[in-house]
C-alpha cells in the first residue's frame, strides 16, 4: 500500500457495537443458515463453495486489503464486509480496525463466512509490552499474519540499518512462532533502489529467516522499476501472503490481466513454489468506485485461474 501513514491504526480497539450493526450481523447469519448456501455443498462450508467457483479445486484463497475500501468501511463496516463476502472473497486483510474491538471484528467476519488473512500494522506494535497486546488481539481475529506496513525510508538508508532490522524481525518471528503467527514486511518502492551497491529488499531477504514473510506488492515494486517476477523467483517459499496489484506503464486503470505483469508466470510460480497461503488483491485507482474495482479484479483473477 502506498499511502500516508497514521499511527492510530492499531490503537482503535474500542468496545461496543450499535444495535443496528448487531441486527445486520444477525440478518446475515440468518440468510446464510436459512439458505443453506448450496444444498449439495453445505457440508464443505462457504469457503468450499467459493473455491468451487474458482475452478472446482482447492486453490489458494483470495482476500482483499481493506484499505481499498476504507471509506466504505468507515461508513458501514458490517455492510461492506457483507458485500465483499457476496463477491466471493475468502478473507480480508486489515489496515485499520475502525474503532472496533477484536471480538466485534471477529463476529462480523464469522457472520459473513470471511477469514482474516492478515493485518498491516506498525513495527512499534510488535515491540516491548505492545507485543502481547498485539498477539492477543490477533488471536481473537484468527489472524496468523502480522505484516509491518511501513519502514520510513530515511531511517533505512544504509546496509547496516537493513541488517539491524533484519535481525529484529528474526527475533520477533521467534517470539511469534509459539503462537502460530508470523511476522512479515510489505514493500513500497524505495526497497528496490540500491544502497551501497545492494538492493535493500535483497539484504532483508538474505538476512531474515524463512519464518519472516516477504509480502511482495507486485504493483509497488513495478512502479519502482523492479521486476516483480524476478523477486518472487529469487525467494521461493518466502511469500506467505502476496499483494496482487496490477501495473501498466500506459494504462493507469488497468485491472489484473490487462496490465504489463506476466500473470500466467506469476500465478504458476505462486501456486507451486512461492509458499503463498493467501492471494490478496489491492487496487486503488481514481475513477472506478472502490467496491466495483475490487469485484472486477476478483472476476479477472478467476478467469486467469480457470
Amino acid at each position: 500500500m502506498q499511502r500516508a501513514q497514521s499511527k492510530n491504526v492499531t490503537q482503535n480497539m474500542t468496545e461496543g457495537n450499535s444495535m443496528a450493526e448487531k441486527q445486520q450481523i444477525s440478518r446475515r447469519t440468518f440468510i446464510q443458515v436459512g439458505a443453506g448456501v448450496v444444498s449439495g455443498m453445505a457440508g464443505a462450508g462457504i469457503l468450499g463453495c467459493r473455491n468451487a467457483l474458482m475452478g472446482g479445486k482447492a486453490e489458494i484463497p483470495v482476500g482483499v486489503q481493506l484499505y481499498c475500501v476504507r471509506n466504505e468501511c468507515q461508513k458501514d463496516l458490517p455492510g461492506t464486509l457483507t458485500q465483499i463476502a457476496d463477491m466471493g472473497y475468502d478473507g480480508v486483510e486489515f489496515a485499520d480496525y475502525f474503532g472496533r474491538s477484536a471480538e466485534e471484528l471477529r463476529a462480523m467476519l464469522d457472520a459473513n463466512g470471511l477469514r482474516c488473512c492478515g493485518s498491516h500494522i506498525y513495527l512499534e506494535t510488535l515491540l516491548g509490552d505492545e507485543l502481547d497486546k498485539t498477539i492477543a488481539f490477533n488471536k481473537t481475529l484468527g489472524n496468523k499474519y502480522l505484516i509491518v506496513r511501513w519502514l520510513d525510508e530515511k531511517d533505512y538508508a544504509t546496509r547496516e540499518k537493513w541488517l539491524e532490522i533484519s535481525e529484529l524481525f528474526n527475533d520477533i518471528a521467534v517470539k511469534l512462532k509459539p503462537h502460530g503467527m508470523r511476522v512479515g514486511y510489505h514493500n513500497h518502492g524505495y526497497e528496490f533502489k540500491a544502497i551501497q551497491g545492494e538492493i535493500p529488499w535483497d539484504i532483508f531477504a538474505d538476512h531474515t529467516s524463512r519464518d519472516v514473510i516477504l509480502q511482495l506488492d507486485t504493483g509497488n515494486s513495478s512502479i519502482a522499476g523492479a521486476d516483480a517476477l524476478h523477486y518472487m523467483e529469487r525467494n521461493p517459499g518466502r511469500a506467505g501472503t502476496i499483494h496482487l496489484k496490477p501495473y501498466s506503464a500506459t494504462k493507469p486503470k488497468a485491472l489484473l490481466g490487462e496490465d504489463d505483469i506476466d500473470w500466467d508466470r506469476a500465478l504458476a510460480f505462486c501456486d507451486k513454489k512461492g509458499g503463498v497461503k493467501w492471494y490478496i488483491i489491492e487496487y486503488e485507482v481514481e475513477g472506478i468506485p472502490p467496491l466495483e474495482a475490487i469485484k472486477l479484479n476478483l472476476d479477472h483473477l478467476r478467469k486467469m485461474r480457470s
